[in-house]
């Protein structure tokens, strides 16, 4: 196939997959600020660097630049694939085309459970930042309620629409910017307590020093970097809504990683110069050190300020990923993949927006929250998946390219690494390896094994409950589009056809053999044969 018929074909894909319903109303900017508001500094740098430098002190802030590098290289290989595979659902669509059914059903549900816990977390994060700003003291039960009414108002807002999404998601952006700015800026001006050396200084206590190489301390507090640069394979759950998605969800999931990372990295870097003692937060004597910054450097009003910039943060994080997670289990239900998906796979013309799939992105968050009131570790052990369950999936991804790249597979898409294609894929999936090792690493002074071993053992658990399924209701054989064919050359199956029945035959037992089959794009079509076309492709089994 030559470069100027895999565009053709390209094209011919990126028409179809709008017959699904999905207006392609989202562009760059809409596309950037949907991934810089799940990726979100906000939440991620408040909620684990107060942990980070209880283990390694001002050091840890360096994880930021290291997780961000590793990312960044899983970010061009997301991006080579989604440039030819430009399919709502990210990760599993990929996987599908990639490697085979099975390979895509595994990481497809990987992905669905702990984006789904991801969403309960950052719901349920928001309850003590209302409860300071209410002044008031809340508790779990008040924690719960918050975090169901945050779950049901982004539920809302994505019922919305593809272009009301862009312009919630774009407002969350720009007041996440503003805010980091303001916020840095005013800490490094006005709440710096130490000069650039610290970041360079071991403050650990010396018997700490002499018994744990500060490396070691060092790889542990990667918990700040890790949990916070994902979210732009956010960018490619939605690429049936994106207007050019082969060359603008590339660029997106970049500018990502490059305007979260910087924004992470400053307002980071203003919090740790302003804390007043870091041998207190090493030693565990002050818990919540951001807390006690905001309020003493910007005062009673100007902390309620900050407070519902933070709670900005939250919802609009909570907003986007559950825009990607409907987008997920639409696509597995139009594939046949889930229980109830005949439900999944049905879209709203009026709204453009897959309904069932939506309210199961707001359901099953809500249950998890709701397993808090009756059982406190229930909900920890399934949250402690939500980093890990993410990371397995970008895994899956790197691997499935790797894979297709020894079977053959050239990336035809718009945007491709070309010979950089090898080593970056490599490279990307180490830094997966090691990210994934220090969120298994069992957890030191743990009551019993299943704590001391808890995010591996719920990993292993999701991971049965799939392989079960998997090989006892053999949803790999339902229907759904091609599979595994990444390596034949063809660009995307769905969209292409022999000239006669006679040749159908030939090629087919030509790719069912391992050969290269010869595929012939459509010619172009006028409306009237395109309306035709629309009607034939909804009894075809690979669009539903």
């Amino acid at each position: 196939m030559t470069d100027s018929t895999t565009v053709a074909a390209l094209s011919n894909a990126h028409d179809e997959h709008s017959e699904q319903g999905f207006k392609r109303e989202m562009g760059f900017w809409g596309n950037l600020a949907l991934g810089f508001t799940y990726l979100s500094p906000v939440v991620g740098v408040y909620t684990t660097i107060g942990l980070a430098l209880a283990i390694a002190g001002p050091i840890s802030f360096w994880t930021l630049v290291v997780a961000g590098l590793g990312q960044l290289l899983v970010a061009l290989v997301f991006g080579e694939i989604v440039s030819q595979y430009p399919i709502a659902g990210g990760i599993y669509p990929w996987n599908r085309r990639l490697w085979g059914a099975k390979w895509g059903w595994m990481s497809g549900w990987v992905y669905a459970v702990a984006i789904n816990a991801t969403i309960a977390s950052v719901a349920f994060g928001v309850g003590p930042f209302l409860g300071a700003f209410l002044g008031i003291e809340t508790n779990p039960g008040t924690n719960v309620i918050l975090a169901l009414v945050v779950i049901a108002f982004s539920t809302l807002m994505n019922f919305g629409g593809t272009r009301l999404l862009s312009v919630v998601a774009f407002i969350g952006f720009s007041l996440e910017i503003i805010a980091t700015i303001v916020i840095g800026i005013w800490l490094l001006v006005a709440a710096r307590q130490h000069d650039l050396s610290v970041f360079f200084t071991d403050f650990r206590p010396l018997d700490v020093q002499e018994n744990e190489p500060l490396f070691v301390a060092f790889a542990f507090s990667a918990i700040l970097g890790i949990f916070l640069y994902y979210g732009f394979e956010a960018n490619g759950d939605v690429a049936e809504e994106v207007k050019d998605p082969g060359r603008v969800i590339p660029k997106a999931m970049r500018t990502t990683l490059y305007v979260g990372g910087v924004a992470s990295m400053f307002i980071g870097m203003g919090l740790i110069l302003a804390i007043p003692d870091y041998a207190a937060v090493i030693r565990g004597e002050n818990t919540d050190p951001v807390t006690g910054i905001f309020q003493t450097t910007f005062g009673p009003i100007g902390f309620k300020i900050v407070l519902l910039l933070i709670m900005i943060s939250y919802v609009s994080c909570t907003i986007s990923l559950q825009a990607a997670a409907s987008r997920l289990l639409f696509s597995m239900g139009r594939d046949k993949q889930l229980p109830g998906w005949s439900a999944l796979r049905k879209f709203s013309v009026k709204r453009a927006v897959p309904p069932y799939a939506l309210l199961v992105a707001g359901i099953l968050p809500a249950l998890i929250v709701v397993v808090s009131l009756f059982s406190a570790d229930a909900l920890i052990a399934v949250i402690s998946f939500a980093s890990l369950g993410i990371y397995l999936a970008f895994f899956s991804a790197v691997l499935a390219s790797f894979r297709a790249r020894l079977k053959g597979w050239q990336p035809k898409g718009p945007f491709k690494m070309g010979r950089w294609g090898w080593p970056v894929t490599i490279a990307a999936g180490l830094y997966q390896i090691a990210a994934m090792i220090m969120l298994v690493w069992p957890v030191e002074d743990a009551e019993n094994w299943f704590q001391r071993y808890l995010v591996s053992a719920v990993g292993v658990i999701v991971l049965v409950i799939g392989v079960i399924y998997l090989f006892t209701t053999r949803p790999d054989k339902r229907g759904g589009g091609p599979a595994g064919d990444a390596h034949t050359g063809v660009v995307n199956m769905h969209y292409a056809s022999p000239i006669a029945p006679s040749e159908e035959i030939v090629d087919m037992a030509v790719l069912l053999s391992g050969g290269k089959p010869h595929y012939y794009p459509h010619a172009p079509q006028n409306e009237s044969s395109s309306d035709s076309s629309a009607k034939n492709s909804q009894n075809t089994e690979g669009e539903k």
